[in-house]
């Protein structure tokens, strides 16, 4: 191994230590996994998940990734877990290597490119879109963005193929998120480069054609349709769908990633270090936020495909190429002299701060370890995996709010179906009406769960046919105890 290759595999190890710290460590089956994971599980093994189909199906058919992850567990001698801790890996090795790649094609110095990576480590919440700059678990999102920023350097080089290859890769792994990448390619490209135009023009007829049919009669037909009152309370909880209704301080901070942006490219233009195709890249981040800003009233009047393509989700795309300029700014656009010495304290804070952030919230603020690949242990665990076991169709009763108390919810760690799971199903609720309405009779019905009764439980596995209630241990029900363990007692219902 060169000692090149053997800076950049040691800088990548550090760099994912720290991103993973600063996360609160990496695991499996939680947040949006409480979807994604599912939707994989369904493709391998069609006899799970009967009564859930209906509501999985909403979004994993317009994702290709489940079918991926899906194929990968069926055909490979590999579980679940493990698939997604190397998919894990994986996306932090794209992301470095593709910021590495962006960061030098704009001319960014060694010293600026460090300073990004470590500032890259620094997790944190793009306001009011729903989205984290890095995740402690694998999301599909995160790398097809990391795909996306591989695309976008091809942008700054003119490299058709390069573009088209990685922006597929992206779509392969989450559509939207290629989506936005592709609109900021297209128009960056048309904008800056005449050659490209006529291209443009040419692609647009297809593409145009395709959104039509996609509307018209397609895979997105009917999503223009207005969200009524009754979907809307399902989903009304996640404010950040709608733009329309932002405090101020999320505007000030969203709408100051363009600023940002423009003010650093003027500073380099007026040093003489902006590349030929860093216009396009700056045009590309400013048609974002003009899709973005025709989007607001249309998901204030409640227009489905408005609310569901989440467009504030452009700030990421936004976020990270401020980040980009901050690190030029503050490594490579000092005045020459004393440069080197500001560069050495700057780094050394800035790596500083990630360590002692990845340490507080791993060993303090979350008390977990830096990796784990398969689920934690503990009652509700175990108890899980006796559920596993059991028949693919049977349907559970569990607290509605399970995967936040436990950490993973029952379709992840037990593979069957639940009545609801109030962290994630009016999420996807967004996505269909007749989830939605599905959604909203399960939140009525379930939502004096902590003081029902056995009699009150009995109804409603008579109204849901419900096979098993999973309670815990400490509350007592007059039902035939199939498992016990220390904390979690699973009961026949049938």
């Amino acid at each position: 191994m060169s000692r090149h290759a053997g800076g950049l595999l040691a800088a990548f190890l550090i760099f994912g230590v720290l991103a993973t710290a600063n996360t609160g460590g990496y695991r499996f089956g939680v947040s949006d996994q409480a979807y994604y994971a599912v939707a994989a599980l369904a493709t391998a093994n069609p006899a799970l998940f009967p009564k859930d189909r209906s509501l999985i199906d909403v979004q994993s058919r317009f994702t290709l990734s489940d079918d991926v992850f899906g194929w990968l567990v069926k055909t490979l001698p590999v579980d679940l877990p493990a698939l997604y801790f190397a998919t894990y890996v994986l996306t932090l090795a794209v992301l470095f290597a593709a910021a590495i790649v962006f960061a030098r094609r704009l001319g960014l110095s060694w010293w600026a490119v460090a300073a990004m990576l470590l500032l890259l480590t620094l997790r944190h919440r793009i306001v009011k879109t729903g989205v984290n700059s890095l995740e402690g678990y694998t999301h599909m999102r995160m790398l097809a963005f990391a795909f996306g920023i591989a695309a976008l350097t091809g942008l700054i080089r003119a490299r058709y193929l390069w573009i088209a290859f990685w922006l597929v890769m992206s779509a392969v792994a989450h559509t939207t998120t290629a989506l936005w990448f592709g609109l900021a390619l297209a128009a960056g490209a048309a904008m800056t480069r005449p050659a490209w135009r006529r291209a443009a023009l040419f692609a647009l007829l297809p593409t145009g054609a395709l959104a039509v049919w996609a509307l018209a009669g397609g895979p997105l037909a009917g999503r223009l349709t207005m969200m009524d009152a009754a979907w809307l309370d399902v989903v009304l909880s996640r404010d950040y769908l709608f733009p329309s209704g932002w405090p101020a301080y999320a505007w000030i901070l969203n709408l100051g990633y363009p600023v940002v942006i423009l003010l650093i490219y003027r500073a380099r233009r007026a040093q003489g270090v902006a590349t030929d195709g860093e216009r396009a890249l700056v045009a590309g981040m400013l048609a974002l936020l003009a899709v973005f800003l025709l989007s607001v009233p249309l998901s204030a009047l409640h227009v489905a495909l408005a609310v569901q393509l989440q467009v504030n989700r452009v700030f990421w795309l936004m976020d990270f190429a401020a980040l980009v300029y901050f690190a030029w700014w503050l490594i490579d656009g000092p005045p020459a002299r004393g440069r080197r010495r500001w560069r050495v304290t700057a780094l050394t804070l800035i790596a500083a701060f990630s360590i002692g952030r990845g340490v507080y919230v791993l060993a303090i603020e979350t008390e977990r370890r830096l990796v784990q690949i398969s689920l934690t242990p503990g009652a509700w665990t175990d108890a899980m995996t006796w559920l596993k076991q059991q028949p693919a169709g049977w349907h559970v009763l569990a607290d509605p709010a399970h995967a936040w108390k436990y950490g993973v919810n029952v379709r992840i760690a037990g593979e069957k179906d639940v009545l609801l799971d109030v962290t994630k199903d009016p999420a996807i609720a967004t996505y269909d009406r007749a989830v939605a309405m599905r959604v909203s009779e399960r939140l009525a019905a379930l939502a004096d769960f902590d003081r029902f009764t056995t009699a009150e439980i009995r109804a409603l596995a008579s109204r849901y046919h419900l096979d098993v209630f999973v309670a815990d241990s400490a509350r007592s029900f007059d039902f035939p105890v199939l498992y016990r363990n220390a904390g979690i007692a699973v009961y026949d219902l049938r």
